[in-house]
């Protein structure tokens, strides 16, 4: 029994090394100023990935992320400051693109709905529950 957890731990730890969960910042890409570089990671872990949507264009593998990424590096090597940059993709994409959009009157039903939701679904419960307490 111990034999076999054990097996199951190291297995699951293996496929978890060797996954495809690394940044995908390409050998190419990386800028050779290493302050600049950081830089450029931090702003891409912040924009979304228009193709994968769920993902930072740091983490994925898709044409328009590597696009953006190169991009994001030529608007610092150009002497962009990160705001620029930020305000640059937002004028270009919308705040969809942020993976954090910023709390604004258009972006208002995109932060309080999850909570309204959530209060309807345990009033709905709550009245559920006590309907059946009748009963």
């Amino acid at each position: 029994m111990i034999k076999k957890t054990f097996m199951i731990f190291i297995s699951i730890f293996l496929i978890q090394l060797f996954s495809n969960n690394s940044y995908t910042v390409e050998p190419d890409e990386i800028l050779q100023n290493q302050k600049q570089e950081l830089r450029a990671r931090n702003i891409s872990k912040n924009i979304r990935c228009m193709v994968c949507q769920n993902q930072s264009i740091d983490e994925s593998t898709a044409p328009l992320a590597k696009d953006l990424r190169i991009l994001i590096r030529d608007k610092i090597k150009e002497g962009n400051n990160d705001e620029e940059i930020y305000k640059f993709l937002t004028d270009r994409y919308g705040d969809f693109i942020l993976l954090k959009p910023p709390l604004k009157l258009v972006t208002l039903a995109l932060w309080f709905l999850p909570f309204v939701f959530f209060v309807i679904g345990i009033i709905v419960i709550f009245l559920h529950n006590k309907k059946y307490k009748k009963i």
